[in-house]
């Protein structure tokens, strides 16, 4: 369980700067803590500051020096971001004027805030669960209008509510488990009646739903990797360099130039994308080609597409027939280049990554085509360690159905239910560690 007091016995009141480092019209000052409304009244030097209204001053110093003017508006707890009382100083957005807020604040009493320790303090204020604290970083770090309403999602509570649910059900089923176990006699009678081996299907059933809306968000918010796949010589590396707009792949006339994998990163359609050059896919006896051509299935194997791209000047040759026929199936996307200089098949997407005409757009057309229809319209902001506590709970109930199966007996299929409730637990802080806490929060900026 949370460790409330380890917040509230802390006494600190912490201030840091909100807003992105540089120049802006805005810049905006947050301070929260048992000292943050007196801050706020000393800093604009009001003698009243109204709860949520926007108060228009001049911000001095401890001498009485004016430092800017702007707004302050203080948020009393626990009806605040924070769940504490929060001030927030609205000034000019230039450095220098910032900073110099910064310190008159830390003059009043203020410490500087670690990273995320705004965000953790509303976790630990229950202002928030664990999953929608690590949304707002989530939502933050978007780069794209689809990672955005993911992570939106479960900023408003939709993923820790699911996890939630699944909890819920997760006990009951337990407290059967181990209800039955009081009544040895009947052990065999309750295993034999099926209930809690179709119960636990039902839940594997849920669980997989849940993580695979989650595993979604994940690749929203990490970006699609799309791997550029093909024989020596079709094009890779100049397509790379072309829609990156970079040189960063060497290009020459010579087969097998690229012999490790490159990688670059695009926006496609306001998706982010991992571009990834690789080594041509062919027989080969040189050593150093072969670890590139490993790689390269490698890559193949994690990516989200496969663009296989096909020399139009060569044609479809007996090894692209074997490879593409060996990419998987909704992954692949085949692509002719070099269509400056020959006739692609009618209907195929043809590229040049040269010529204006017909260029690269027929490519990121279909790619964004293929992305669009790869957007989830329910993914979850989520991140990793979601994904690895709902595996080590599908583990477990897995575990618990083969005990019950194999032996009919509930003892250490109970103690498996247990362990999944406490990995789901980690998800949204019903079940923490200080150590996981801090692992969480280190990754947030400072300011939030």
């Amino acid at each position: 369980m949370v460790d409330h007091a380890q917040n509230r016995l802390s006494g600190r009141t912490i201030a840091a700067i909100a807003t992105p480092p540089g120049r802006g019209g805005v810049g905006v000052v947050r301070v929260s803590g048992p000292r943050a409304h007196a801050i706020g009244l000393s800093l604009s030097r009001r003698t009243q500051l109204h709860p949520r209204y926007c108060h228009f001053a001049t911000f001095r110093d401890g001498h009485g020096q004016a430092l800017d003017e702007g707004l302050v508006i203080y948020f009393p707890g626990p009806h605040s971001f924070t769940g504490e009382d929060v001030v927030e100083v609205h000034g000019h957005g230039g450095p220098a004027v910032m900073h110099g807020l910064l310190q008159a604040i830390f003059a009043l009493g203020a410490e500087p805030a670690e990273p995320g320790e705004f965000t953790r303090r509303a976790y630990l204020n229950d202002r928030m669960d664990l999953s929608q604290a690590e949304a707002v970083a989530e939502l933050i770090e978007a780069d794209s209008a689809s990672a955005a309403r993911a992570a939106l999602r479960s900023l408003e509570g939709e993923f820790g509510r699911l996890v939630e649910q699944l909890a819920d059900d997760l006990i009951e089923l337990r407290m059967f488990v181990e209800g039955a176990l009081d009544f040895p006699d009947e052990d065999v009678d309750f295993i034999a009646d099926g209930h809690v081996l179709s119960r636990l299907d039902e839940l594997l059933a849920q669980l997989d739903h849940l993580r695979e809306r989650a595993s979604q968000g994940v690749r929203l918010g990490e970006g699609f990797v799309v791997v550029l796949a093909g024989q020596p010589n079709a094009g890779k590396s100049s397509l790379l360099n072309r829609l990156s707009g970079r040189e960063s792949a060497i290009v020459t006339a010579r087969a097998g130039t690229t012999r490790d994998v490159l990688r670059e990163s695009v926006a496609v359609a306001g998706f982010p994308v991992e571009l990834v050059d690789t080594a041509g896919l062919r027989e080969s006896t040189d050593v150093v080609e072969q670890e590139g051509i490993r790689r390269t299935r490698d890559q193949v194997a994690r990516a989200d597409r496969i663009i296989y791209l096909v020399d139009a000047a060569v044609g479809w040759q007996p090894g692209d027939e074997s490879e593409w026929a060996a990419l998987p199936a909704d992954r692949r996307l085949r692509v002719w280049t070099k269509a400056d200089l020959a006739a692609a098949p009618a209907g195929a997407v043809a590229v040049s990554a040269t010529a204006a005409e017909p260029g690269v757009e027929p490519l990121l057309a279909a790619l964004a085509d293929e992305l669009t229809g790869a957007e989830p319209g329910d993914a979850l902001g989520a991140r990793q360690r979601h994904l690895d506590a709902l595996d080590r709970v599908r583990d477990h109930l897995n575990a618990a159905a083969a005990t019950l199966r194999a032996h009919g007996s509930g003892d250490l299929a109970a103690q498996d239910l247990r362990w999944g409730l406490d990995a789901l637990g980690e998800i949204t802080g019903r079940v923490h560690s200080d150590d996981l806490l801090g692992r969480i929060f280190a990754t947030f900026c400072i300011g939030k």
